[in-house]
């Protein structure tokens, strides 16, 4: 049975065997992870991992472009499976092309549902927090999170071309 748990260093080698499943440069939806970010090394993944946990704290400024943002793990017989995000507000660069959540699923672990089993439980974080909507987007190709999406009550806005990336934008009234 599967858990959402925040970030912990005692999964660093199932996170980077989850990472190696991923094409090499793949984006990891919802994982936070920026390209200076030093994950490899065990410390690197530790001040990775408290960085994770400043970002939710509405006490810590977030870091200019970003804003605060709840990361769980998605974590089964300590194995970690995938990550979900929950922004708390929307910027003007997560309103075109990103969203207030994000998810990404370890490749051998696509296609049991665990998206949408947390997509479930963020959605209730979010109506905790006070969110009334959520806006989620997609790649355009990617039919199963698109399903995923729908399937919560995803109303498709519109799909849109913000910089680089083209997404399908879904509002959720929560």
């Amino acid at each position: 049975m599967p858990v959402l748990i925040p970030p912990t260093v005692t999964l660093h080698e199932s996170w980077l065997a989850a990472r190696d499943e991923w094409p090499p440069g793949a984006h990891m939806d919802g994982h936070g992870v920026r390209e200076t970010d030093d994950v490899d090394s065990a410390h690197g993944f530790a001040t990775w991992v408290a960085d994770l946990h400043a970002q939710a704290d509405p006490a810590i400024p977030p870091v200019p472009g970003w804003v605060h943002c709840t990361y769980r793990w998605i974590v089964e017989d300590d194995a970690y499976l995938g990550s979900i995000a929950l922004r708390h507000t929307l910027n003007t660069m997560l309103f075109e092309a990103g969203g207030h959540i994000g998810y990404g699923i370890r490749p051998s672990a696509r296609r049991r549902g665990l998206a949408s089993w947390a997509l479930t439980q963020t959605l209730d974080t979010a109506r905790a927090m006070g969110l009334d909507r959520v806006l989620i987007s997609c790649n355009p190709a990617n039919v199963a999170s698109a399903r995923v999406i729908e399937s919560h009550g995803g109303v498709h806005e519109d799909t849109r071309t913000a910089g680089a990336h083209t997404v399908k934008r879904y509002w959720i009234t929560l």
